[in-house]
């Protein structure tokens, strides 16, 4: 249960305001009443559970792997948010899956439930969803490889925040999108309709690929900071324990007050 920063059921005190016509008497605060010419009424502030918004890409992008010793991008993403998932229910948290069906949920059930209302992998993309089924105080948690227009994903993200939600944005990559590990003649397919693109010497574009991705990611970052958001970067090769306890945190976080 978490604080509203408002008047409302809840155990702890939240101010004292004047006595109005109305209030019973069982409301009223007697030994501040004391102090001065006036009654006080005790109010406590509202508390209640967070809902957490829970989205991975499904895009055709996020289904690889550069070596059969790793997940592809979407085993790991799909990994993180049900474990996200499983944390928050343990907590008291309602989660939902953003752009699926499935309304908020608490308790045993709602993990399996939450597994299977995820947006199956598509053949032509998952674009960000919208904020239509956002709530009040919601928080919003999407990972993929946001391997999209910076301009698309500045309007989406806008859109969510425009709700009030707090979002944090992770960004999953197979190590080799990082460092461009190629060399030789390769033959690059897009996974989205792309087409094909032939490299004859692919170590001689490795620098300008890399400083495109740094540039493409200090975008995302900017996005994320623009509105109040966290931003963050796994690689598949590492252990989803620490991206895992890094959502929790912030989370936490920005449910105190100080982790946006």
């Amino acid at each position: 249960m978490h604080g509203r920063h408002q008047a409302g059921p809840g155990e702890t005190f939240w101010q004292y305001r004047t006595y109005q016509p109305g209030d019973p008497a069982t409301a009223v605060d007697w030994r501040q009443s004391a102090r001065g010419e006036r009654l006080f009424v005790r109010e406590r502030e509202w508390a209640a559970s967070q809902t957490v918004w829970l989205w991975r890409d499904a895009s055709p992008s996020m289904a690889w792997r550069s070596t059969p010793a790793l997940p592809e991008k979407r085993e790991r993403a799909e990994l993180l948010v049900l474990a996200l998932a499983a944390v928050l229910l343990r907590g008291g948290e309602r989660v939902a899956p953003l752009g699926g069906d499935m309304p908020p949920a608490s308790g045993g059930s709602a993990l399996a439930r939450l597994a299977a209302s995820l947006p199956p992998p598509t053949g032509n993309g998952s674009g960000l969803p919208g904020p239509e089924r956002l709530s009040r105080h919601a928080e919003v948690v999407l990972v993929s490889d946001f391997l999209m227009p910076l301009e698309d994903m500045d309007s989406r993200v806008r859109a969510l925040a425009a709700t009030g939600a707090v979002g944090h944005l992770l960004q999953v990559l197979d190590p080799a999108e990082e460092v461009f590990p190629f060399t030789g003649r390769v033959r690059f397919s897009g996974m989205e309709g792309e087409g094909e693109t032939v490299i004859r010497r692919s170590e001689d574009v490795r620098a300008g690929y890399r400083d495109r991705l740094a540039a493409h990611r200090d975008g995302l970052a900017g996005i994320a900071r623009a509105v109040g958001w966290s931003f963050a970067v796994h690689h598949t090769d590492q252990s989803p324990q620490t991206p895992l306890l890094a959502l929790h945190m912030r989370l936490s976080g920005s449910r105190s007050g100080g982790g946006r």
